[in-house]
């Protein structure tokens, strides 16, 4: 490898963050006992507050964010990974207290790492990133908890969302109806095009008031928005309905009563992508290379940027206007 490699660098001085491309040496990357030269990375929601003064997810600056990537092992200290192989790497610390993805290469702990299961690539691994390993793990967690195709409708809120398209996506492909939540009506026909049996407004989900119990319309959620639409939502689960819940883009406070969940019996299922376990992430990552993969998974590719780019990308996503998923080039 190189002397000096490019890398993203977000930067804190007083009130401001600066965001730019420069050079570093692998000295001043992270201890760890895997390097990796990057070949793809994505842009999540917490890659664009880290990008902002106010975001609170940078835990110490000068920092590289991008809390995915994937790419070629260079050196290992670690027998499970050798020169050569393909990995994948996403949460936990990356990109928050340590340098991530938006780098040539990166230097991660081994027990971060999965392998790139058979049939994916590492762009595609990028493609799904986080978002779409989330959606993964929230269907399987229903899955788990007795969801069968015969039991009615699905929901996904925030359906245009890197978690929600992947959401609706997956569920297509395993066989059921799902309905696709969302405020962007012009997104109707993309959303159908990755699966969605029906598409309704977010108003049909929440229209202003949280009722104790409603009629019994989906047999579960896929769930990355939380607030009151999640109150709203659990109201109108069918018994022994579940709700997987990985967001909070519409607040963290959730104002619900004990009765939809001692009178149907109601499920609500926590999904923490961030901290999962290492054998339910490699699980989930071979799900996604196999039984959970969509069929055209370039459809979920929004816009591919460079390096260079991701100063003007970033905070589109703060933006609440983007859909799919931002893909980042790193190296081919």
């Amino acid at each position: 490898m190189t002397d000096t490699f490019k890398a993203l660098v977000a930067d804190k001085q007083a009130d401001d963050v600066s965001v730019q491309v420069e050079n570093l040496t692998v000295d001043d990357l992270p201890e760890g006992e895997v390097l990796i030269k990057v070949h793809y990375s994505g842009v999540n929601y917490k890659d664009s507050l880290a990008s902002i003064a106010n975001g609170n997810i940078v835990k110490n600056y000068p920092m590289v964010p991008g809390i995915d990537m994937s790419g070629e092992v260079v050196s290992s200290e670690d027998e499970r990974f050798q020169p050569g192989d393909h990995v994948i790497a996403t949460s936990y610390e990356i990109g928050v207290s340590r340098h991530g993805g938006y780098s040539e290469f990166a230097r991660v702990p081994a027990e971060y790492i999965v392998a790139l299961p058979e049939g994916m690539t590492t762009r595609e691994a990028m493609i799904i990133g986080t978002a779409g390993f989330t959606a993964g793990l929230s269907v399987q967690r229903l899955l788990e908890n007795g969801l069968d195709k015969d039991n009615g409708p699905v929901l996904v809120t925030g359906a245009t969302g890197g978690v929600g398209s992947f959401a609706v996506a997956i569920l297509n492909k395993l066989g059921f109806e799902v309905e696709a939540s969302t405020g962007k009506a012009e997104e109707a026909e993309y959303l159908k095009e990755l699966g969605a049996t029906r598409v309704i407004s977010r108003d049909e989900v929440y229209d202003g008031e949280v009722k104790q119990i409603a009629s019994q319309r989906w047999a579960a959620a896929v769930d990355p928005v939380g607030g009151e639409p999640l109150a709203s939502l659990l109201t109108q689960l069918k018994y022994n309905g579940s709700a997987a819940v990985s967001g909070l883009t519409a607040g963290t406070s959730v104002p619900t009563s004990v009765i939809p969940f001692i009178l149907r019996g109601i499920n609500l299922l926590g999904i923490d992508s961030v901290y999962c376990p290492k054998p339910t992430r490699e699980k989930i990552w071979l799900q996604m290379a196999t039984a959970f993969k969509p069929g055209d998974m370039e459809s979920f590719v929004l816009n591919e940027v460079t390096l260079d780019e991701l100063p003007e990308t970033l905070p589109q996503l703060l933006k609440g206007q983007a859909r799919g998923r931002y893909l980042v080039r790193i190296a081919d």
